[in-house]
Formats: C-alpha cells, sequence, structure tokens
C-alpha cells in the first residue's frame, strides 16, 4: 500500500469527520441528545486522530541520523497508537459516562426529528469516508477478510481509518437506534442505553488498535508470502547451495530488515562471494520490493565440507 493512498483515505475521513463533527454538535444543541453528544464527541476524536494520523506520516519521512540510523519510520506506528488511545479516552470514556448519567437521570429529547436527520446524512458522509479506505486498500486476494488485512497489514492508517469508518458507521446506527426508540416509546432512557452501546464499541475497537500497534512497535517480520519469496530468491541464486537462517523485521510500514545466513560451496573464493552477495540482494528485492536494508552473511556448508 503506497503512502499515498494512505493519504488520500485520511483526508477523505478528515473531511467527512469535521463535517459530521460540526453538525452532530448543532443537533446536539437543538435536541439534547445524548447519543447525539457521544456521537459529535467521537467525530472529535476521529479528526484529531486523522490529523495525527498525517502528523507520524510526515515524521516518518526525516532522514537517518546518528541517534536513529535506520530513520523514522516507526513513528507511524507511534502515532496509531496515540490514536488508538485517543479513541479509548475521549471516545468511549466519555460516551460510557455520559451515557450512564442519562440513564440514570434522563431527559425528554426536544426537536428528536432533527437528531434521526442529522444522523441519516452523516451516516452517507461516513459510507464515503469508508468507501474511499476500502479503495485504497484493495486487500482482497483470493480468500483474504478485512480482519485478516487488519491484522497482516504493515501500514497502520489504513488499518486505522477502516476501523474508526466502521466503529462510525455502527456508533450512528446505534445513535439512530437510541433516538428513534425514544421517539417510538416516549422513554428518553433509550437514548442513554445507545450511548452506552457507542461507548462499549468504541473501547472495543480502541483495544483492538491499541494490541496491533504495540506488535508494530515492538517489530513484525515479513508476511508469510513475502517471506516465502525472499527466501526462494536467496535460494535460487547462483552458489548459494542453502539458506541456513533468515530474520526479518518491518524498521516501518514501507522498509524491512532482511539478515540472512546463506551456504556456499567451500572452494568459492572471495570475489565469486562478493559477486554473490550482490546477485541476491538484487534478487531479494525484485521479490520484495520493501526489503530495502539488506545484511546477508556467507558461510561455508558444513555439510559440503566434510
Amino acid at each position: 500500500m503506497s503512502a499515498g493512498g494512505s493519504t488520500r483515505a485520511i483526508l477523505a475521513a478528515l473531511a467527512a469527520n469535521a463535517g459530521i463533527a460540526a453538525a452532530k454538535f448543532i443537533g446536539y444543541l437543538i435536541t439534547g441528545s445524548s447519543s447525539m453528544l457521544a456521537e459529535a464527541v467521537h467525530s472529535v476524536a476521529d479528526t484529531s486522530n486523522q490529523a495525527l494520523l498525517l502528523f507520524g506520516q510526515r515524521v516518518a519521512q526525516r532522514g537517518a541520523d546518528r541517534l536513529h540510523p535506520f530513520g523514522y519510520g516507526r513513528s507511524r506506528y507511534f502515532w496509531s497508537f496515540v490514536v488508538a488511545l485517543v479513541l479509548f479516552t475521549l471516545g468511549s470514556v466519555f460516551a460510557l459516562v455520559e451515557g450512564y448519567h442519562k440513564i440514570i437521570h434522563p431527559e425528554q429529547l426536544s426537536a428528536p426529528i432533527v437528531a434521526l436527520a442529522i444522523l441519516l446524512v452523516a451516516i452517507s458522509l461516513e459510507a464515503f469516508s469508508f468507501r474511499t479506505a476500502m479503495v485504497e486498500s484493495r486487500p482482497l486476494k483470493g480468500d483474504e477478510s478485512w480482519w485478516r488485512f487488519i491484522r497482516n497489514s504493515r501500514s497502520p492508517e489504513l488499518p486505522v481509518v477502516l476501523l474508526e469508518d466502521t466503529a462510525a458507521l455502527v456508533g450512528l446506527v446505534f445513535a439512530l437506534a437510541g433516538v428513534g426508540l425514544t421517539v417510538l416509546t416516549g422513554d428518553p432512557v433509550w437514548d442513554g442505553v445507545g450511548t452506552v452501546a457507542i461507548g462499549a464499541l468504541l473501547g472495543v475497537v480502541a483495544v483492538i488498535l491499541m494490541v496491533e500497534m504495540h506488535s508494530l512497535l515492538i517489530g513484525e517480520g515479513a508476511t508469510a508470502e513475502e517471506d516465502r519469496a525472499i527466501r526462494a530468491a536467496l535460494e535460487a541464486t547462483d552458489h548459494v547451495e542453502r539458506l541456513i537462517h533468515i530474520r526479518t523485521q518491518y524498521l516501518g510500514p514501507d522498509e524491512l530488515l532482511v539478515a540472512a545466513k546463506i551456504a556456499l560451496a567451500p572452494q568459492v573464493d572471495l570475489a565469486t562471494v562478493a559477486a554473490t552477495i550482490d546477485a541476491a540482494e538484487v534478487r531479494v528485492r525484485a521479490a520484495v520490493p520493501a526489503a530495502r536494508v539488506i545484511y546477508l552473511e556467507p558461510d561455508l556448508d558444513k555439510a559440503l565440507a566434510k
């Protein structure tokens, strides 16, 4: 996934959420709906999160220096983790507290039709943002699911936007249900129930994001498909008898570190060793373009040396 695709998805989400947040706050001021307020705060959190993702991309573009010889690529993982924290604290906790308050002390809504109209418009705008994220990610390969894409992606922004947009759409449905049931039954408790449901949903999504970003921050290796391609490229290189062992780790969403020990025949001279390493690096980068940092250690094949 290109950085340009991630940026387009982030900008689409940023524009949609900023407009939706303003509309929801207006709706809350008119109706007094806690579901509407929870959704407004949720949209503010999402808007802030998209700004953080853009900032993380900007920081990651800094070149390597003495303190960070492998560059700043993991900044994108860090700021995506901050996004999960913001979603949990500003979105989930606020909605849970506000919903609890509205259930204990229910208040009648004024002009609920306004709230319903704003929620329906917000659903259409969120659907546009979600569709943009889906188009830019294009994750499905064969039987690959969206969940597998989120789990396997080494680029943090699109999974974050996809999960946020999914939570936003489902949260809007919860808010719509809460306001709608309040109108149908005349009981404002349903508005508080909808708000609690929104808070629980955001909490689940935030925890999923925290777990995923924590894994990326620690350092994830190549995907299974990339690992097979790298192994095949090394073993197909002339004069490489076999691959002894390999370690990989993503230094950033677009930069993979490959370290491997390769067995060469005992009679190979130094010039051939150097040429073999160069050829192996070319093959690996052709197979997996993200493999930008490669360290190969030549060794004798002990089995052939006997």
